[in-house]
């Protein structure tokens, strides 16, 4: 009967300590640092969204992401839509969706698939933003920043500017996404 009991009492034990210590790791969207945070971000992209022509708002679907989008000043997409967001992990994440030709740039639509996931993968190695596709096969640029050290705003801002720049790799990418040549070239 004592080989029963101990184990019995540990799964008891286990059963009660692991929800409430999940319990003390989860936030909800009362999560005041994570409320101070987005209050925080918002008013950095108020100041800073005029200095590269983006008014950004926060968004009705995600009360925690704030979009804009990014019209002028391209060569190669017609706009970048931005959506930025604070997690309940503490970080804050980029979000960069070129438009081209109307359209979100989708893996599925694109005239060479393959050549444009190699391309985005040779980025990901030469680019200060990484890039990605999400669930639906849309192509993106991002950064990530993690809140250990506090509000990074500074940090912020160097993304922000940097946004106009991958309108060159939008460019690069026309011959896979088209077939139009790289106007760079």
């Amino acid at each position: 009967m004592k080989r029963l009991v101990m184990p019995l009492f540990f799964l008891i034990a286990i059963l009660i300590a692991v929800p409430a210590g999940y319990a003390q790791t989860t936030t909800t969207a009362d999560d005041p640092v994570r409320i101070k945070t987005r209050d925080q971000l918002k008013a950095l992209l108020e100041k800073s969204g005029p200095g590269i022509n983006v008014a950004f708002r926060q968004s009705e679907k995600q009360p925690f992401n704030m979009v804009g989008v990014l019209k002028t000043g391209l060569n190669n997409a017609d706009s970048y839509e931005i959506v930025i967001g604070v997690s309940a992990e503490q970080t804050i994440g980029f979000r960069i969706y070129p438009h081209y030709q109307g359209a979100y740039v989708n893996l599925d639509k694109v005239r060479n698939s393959a050549g444009l996931m190699r391309q985005l993968m040779v980025l990901n190695d030469k680019n200060f933003m990484y890039w990605g596709a999400d669930s639906t096969g849309d192509i993106f640029s991002a950064y990530t920043f993690t809140l250990e050290s506090g509000f990074p705003e500074a940090a912020i801002n160097i993304v922000l500017r940097s946004i106009p720049l991958l309108d060159k790799y939008v460019g690069q990418m026309r011959p896979n996404i088209d077939g139009s040549p790289d106007p760079g070239k």
